[in-house]
């Protein structure tokens, strides 16, 4: 354990956090030799393999997470987002041996408590330790030596450092949603709010709301505001592309995959899953566009005070509007390393950063879906520990 640097683990009979030193008397530097970024998918499937791997939680490995609770960004979710009409969400590495499975579990749940308590419970089982909450705000390199130094800070503003041999990055996309800029978005008068901003459609209750995007979420918003909101509008930047079938074709879905891959290799910004697969049509799906709530229209092309205009120069009132574009890669707290290529994206092979080999990112790229992250989490846990071999 670090005892100069006090932040709780996160088990079912512990605070989630504790104190850490003031922000302007830092704690001494500490010392492990993995720092995890992340207790999603990504973070807790490597932390779970580098512990079968001999790693000690809370000495040799260091589990961080920003949220106040266990379950990543699903935590963040809204209210009425269930399992079975939401991504598959894969089970953990060794979940199964817990007598757990998302396959199994109860869909009348808000999907945030069903897959907050099963990671819970994971954390605990597998003694991860987990600390929280606390937000990563550099990773820079230890002049002098080979090693990465993280910075993190609490709510209370209190910071830390830990400097490693290895950082595993799985901060994830939820923190850094993607609004993109359209003329007169500074004058609309309404509200406007993003994916992780939503929820519940009772907030739009007698509300003109227009939703903006292609993916899954906008199409759940849609679906969870027809008979709640007095009209809703659905506009996207491309046009939806419909799979006939009601789960993800595997030939488009290893396709999508590929192209996040390539991307990642060759430092480019990532692109779309959605667009690479088009979306499944499920029952509820079909019975939406069946009755007219799911039918997209070219995006408009500016915003007013009032509303929106579209590209034919109609006027579409509107009280809301909901930005459901997408999500970037959170790597801003990665900016000191100067990793961004002149493409745009960060250089990573096989989960490794090309520029920095002290540094890999699970869950990035062709990793980003659930059942990706726990694939890669073996194989990054292995190369993990090659690293720290050849420093004995």
């Amino acid at each position: 354990m670090y005892p100069d640097l006090d932040v709780a683990p996160s088990t079912a009979d512990t605070a989630e956090s504790d104190v850490m030193s003031d922000a302007t008397n830092p704690v001494p530097e500490q010392h492990a030799r993995v720092v995890v970024i992340g207790a999603g998918q990504a973070g807790l499937s490597v932390a779970y393999h580098l512990r079968r791997l001999g790693l000690v939680a809370g000495s040799d490995l260091v589990v961080l997470d920003r949220g106040p609770g266990s379950g990543g960004a699903w935590q963040d979710r809204w209210e009425a987002l269930r399992l079975g009409a939401a991504h598959r969400v894969h089970d953990l590495p060794g979940m199964r041996a817990m007598g757990l499975s998302f396959e199994d579990a109860d869909r009348a749940r808000p999907a945030r408590d069903v897959v907050s308590e099963y990671y819970r419970r994971f954390e605990v089982h597998y003694d991860l330790r987990v600390r929280r909450p606390v937000a990563v705000t550099s990773v820079t390199r230890v002049e002098g030596a080979d090693r990465l130094c993280t910075t993190l800070q609490t709510p209370e503003g209190r910071t830390g450092r830990i400097a490693a041999e290895v950082v595993v990055n799985a901060s994830g996309t939820w923190g850094t949603p993607f609004v993109p800029w359209y003329p007169g978005r500074d004058v609309f008068a309404g509200r406007q709010l993003d994916t992780t901003e939503y929820r519940s459609a009772t907030e739009f209750a007698g509300q003109d709301v227009v939703v903006v995007g292609g993916g899954t979420s906008a199409i759940g918003f849609l679906l969870e505001l027809d008979g709640v909101a007095r009209s809703t509008r659905w506009f996207t930047r491309r046009p939806v592309v419909w799979s006939d079938t009601a789960s993800l074709d595997l030939e488009s879905a290893v396709a999508a995959v590929d192209e996040q891959d390539r991307a990642a290799r060759a430092g480019r910004v990532l692109p779309s899953i959605v667009s690479g697969t088009g979306v499944p049509v499920t029952r509820r799906i079909r019975a939406g566009i069946d009755r007219g709530t799911l039918v997209a229209s070219p995006m408009f092309s500016r915003l007013d005070a009032t509303g929106v205009v579209t590209v034919a120069g109609e006027h579409v009132h509107a009280d809301a509007v909901i930005w459901a574009t997408g999500f970037r890669a959170d790597l801003r707290h990665l900016a000191p390393l100067r990793l961004r290529t002149a493409a745009g994206g960060v250089a990573v092979a096989d989960g490794r950063s090309d520029d920095e080999p002290r540094l890999f990112l699970a869950g990035y790229g062709p990793q980003a879906s659930t059942i990706g992250a726990n694939r890669a989490g073996r194989r990054i846990a292995r190369q993990v520990v090659d690293v720290l071999a050849a420093e004995a």
